[in-house]
């Protein structure tokens, strides 16, 4: 009976740290189709009434925010699959290739883990310039393309395959990179997913990295042009709430779309690292 009631009582306060997470999206997503200044009356509405699309014309038609959102799915695409090919590779080859400074190497790019992200924008800004790459598509990009963390997740992931196997296909005459995309790429693939996850979360929803290098508003990213757009029209809460929307949801399908993918290379990263 006792052990009934606390797993009533962890329940209940589960449900309500839910309810209490959800309840800002919730009233966005319902703030986000309501008519322009119902949102800033008393009593607060919680349901539109009646719902209009009003707010999302706005936003593709007279502001033109259809740009910013493709900009943002082709940098963000292009960051996911740069990101999952380069790290895969690298952690691969720090964790089965044997090579002159292996070791060293690899504890020297742990060591960045310490170091801040937004320490290392300076220089890349400046390093960027002198390449010619700023306000482009390839600028924006750039830091995605490889990260520490990226190779040390597959690395650890890696280690976990038996060498035996590998040496097998070395011995039947398979080359490395055949190894690594007939064999490794499949095992590896839950981890892969969880990259990818990591990578398209933070890339979509980075607002500091493409407001430095992106100087054309033609080019802006969603959430630098929903900055700008909120400054703009600050007092319109509903049309924020429906830019949000359109922030969020990309993010929040791609999480649940490979959640089951992600919680197994988290957890398989977790037993087997």
């Amino acid at each position: 009976m006792k052990a009934s009631r606390s797993s009533i009582a962890v329940h209940a306060a589960l449900l309500v740290g839910a309810l209490g997470t959800l309840a800002p999206l919730l009233w966005m997503i319902s703030a986000s189709f309501m008519k322009p200044g119902s949102a800033s009356t008393l009593p607060i509405p919680i349901l539109p009434s009646p719902p209009t699309l009003e707010n999302y014309a706005q936003l593709f038609t007279r502001l033109d925010i259809a740009r910013s959102f493709a900009n943002s799915v082709i940098i963000t695409t292009l960051a996911t699959l740069s990101s999952v090919v380069i790290n895969a590779m690298a952690g691969y080859a720090f964790g089965k290739l044997v090579f002159r400074g292996r070791e060293s190497l690899f504890r020297a790019l742990t060591l960045a883990l310490v170091v801040p992200a937004q320490v290392a924008m300076l220089p890349l800004f400046l390093f960027l310039r002198e390449l010619g790459l700023v306000n482009t598509y390839m600028g924006a990009l750039i830091p995605y393309m490889s990260s520490v963390f990226g190779i040390f997740l597959v690395r650890q992931y890696v280690l976990s395959v038996p060498n035996d196997l590998l040496d097998a296909a070395r011995i039947d005459g398979i080359g490395e990179l055949r190894i690594f995309w007939t064999i490794i790429v499949p095992i590896i693939k839950p981890i892969l997913v969880t990259l990818a996850t990591f990578t398209f979360l933070s890339a979509w929803n980075d607002f500091m990295w493409p407001l430095i290098i992106l100087s054309d508003s033609a080019k802006y990213t969603l959430p630098v042009a929903l900055a700008n757009l909120s400054g703009e029209h600050i007092l319109d809460a509903e049309l924020m709430m429906a830019g949000s929307m359109l922030t969020v949801l990309p993010a929040l399908a791609a999480f649940l779309l490979f959640q089951k993918s992600y919680i197994q290379g988290i957890m398989s990263g977790s037993i087997k690292g």
